[in-house]
């Protein structure tokens, strides 16, 4: 466990609540596909005197004075960044991914205005996946500033495989000539044709945007194809399958987009970067050039797989019937219940997951399913043998949604199990 004495002093209240879910985390299996285990130098980074400094502006361009560490901090950020994802630019600010994505936005789109009462936008029009096909929130979908400031069009799965239909998007692209084409997503469980959508987004003369947050860990380790040459700016979270701290970062192929891309986060969107954040991207980054890092990423692949095929053979239908990446989205509804239920029985049993919608599903308060992930259970040193245990726990949890006393034995079963996997920075 962590050195928390100074805080054990000032507030008990707060130190409990810490030492409480540093168990938690210890004690459980984690399959969040969103989440995962920073190293202990990762979080040591956050917790230091770099919390103290403001710096807004760039390296060598700041309103502050007191400037020459922080901008060698951020600088070697930008070289590892660059280094390690093969781009001709960096920017390490964006608070998390959300920002990030904004700021590519503002950069290369007109918002406009809402047209009253037609309600139409007048804004640039963008082209990412739906939400309910596994989409993200910031790439138009309509309850987001993406989708309110911008005229956003969107593509889906195909009908029978649950797939990206490429000549769905292609005929889409044509249709409506969007200036900015998204890729990535939150609960899509294959690869992402990225030569494709260059191809795509080259006829429509438009951006070609890759959102890695979810891969970024496996795009480093070489466990999932590369967004560059053919996207022309990468977006992504620091954290999840990367193993960072909770941040943002914007890659370029080139560095054609610098200047506006700068501008748009900042002034136009935040203030002074989080320079303690900005250290643990660099330890993250410095983590993941490793060769040890690249057996993980191929690691979390393999788990998501042999964890797809245990649950196949349980007789769980999977969306697109299996897993490329880290994510596995299943189907519960064979087993009589929700996504919700299903989810709140695995935590009882302590096995975190969350709820998530399928394709098909229309009642986005009551999805039809769990979305499971492999990075954290990686972290801790899990293998292809032991995820067909979970499997066996997810099946029997599911089944037994209703039973306290059996999900509580299962908990049991966990917990001992745990202790045989340390946790990156806890133990």
């Amino acid at each position: 466990m962590s050195d928390l004495s100074s805080l054990s002093h000032v507030d008990p209240a707060i130190h409990d609540l810490i030492r409480r879910e540093e168990e938690r985390q210890d004690l459980s299996i984690r399959l969040i596909a969103s989440e995962n285990y920073a190293s202990r130098a990762v979080m040591e980074a956050t917790g230091t005197v770099l919390t103290n400094k403001y710096s807004e502006g760039y390296a060598g361009r700041r309103y502050y004075q007191g400037q020459e560490i922080i901008d060698q901090v951020e600088r070697t950020a930008i070289e590892r960044a660059r280094a390690l994802f093969g781009a001709g630019y960096a920017n390490v600010q964006p608070y998390s991914g959300s920002p990030a994505n904004q700021a590519v936005h503002v950069a290369f789109l007109d918002a406009g205005h809402r047209h009253e009462p037609t309600g139409e936008h007048c804004g640039d029009t963008i082209m990412g996946l739906a939400l309910p096909a596994g989409g993200h929130l910031t790439h138009g979908w309509r309850v987001s500033v993406s989708g309110m400031h911008y005229r956003s069009v969107q593509y889906g799965l195909h009908p029978e495989t649950h797939r990206i239909d490429m000549d769905q998007v292609r005929d889409l692209a044509l249709r409506e000539r969007p200036k900015l084409i998204w890729t990535g997503a939150s609960a899509y469980p294959r690869r992402w044709d990225f030569e494709a959508f260059g191809e795509i987004a080259r006829e429509v003369d438009a951006v070609l945007v890759a959102d890695i947050a979810h891969f970024a860990g496996l795009v480093a380790g070489g466990a999932h194809p590369h967004p560059f040459p053919h996207a022309d700016i990468v977006t992504t979270t620091t954290h999840k399958t990367l193993r960072g701290p909770r941040g943002g970062m914007i890659l370029g192929r080139t560095e054609e987009h610098a200047k506006k891309i700068d501008r748009a986060v900042f002034p136009n969107l935040q203030g002074g970067p989080h320079n303690h954040t900005t250290a643990a991207i660099a330890v993250a980054l410095k983590e993941a050039a490793d060769d040890e890092f690249k057996t993980y990423a191929h690691g979390v692949v393999a788990n998501a797989r042999a964890l797809a095929d245990a649950l196949l053979e349980r007789g769980f239908p999977l969306v697109t019937g299996g897993t490329d990446n880290h994510l596995v989205l299943v189907d519960v509804r064979p087993r009589g219940v929700v996504g919700n239920s299903a989810a709140e029985a695995l935590q009882k049993a302590g096995l975190e997951t969350n709820s998530n919608a399928i394709p098909g599903d229309d009642k986005p308060m009551k999805p039809s399913g769990v979305r499971l992930g492999t990075a954290a259970v990686t972290s801790r040193g899990m293998k292809e043998e032991h995820m067909h245990r979970i499997a066996a726990w997810i099946d029997d949890a599911i089944t037994c949604a209703k039973d306290d006393a059996r999900l509580a034995a299962i908990r049991e079963e966990i917990r001992e199990f745990c202790g045989a996997f340390p946790c990156p920075g806890l133990r």
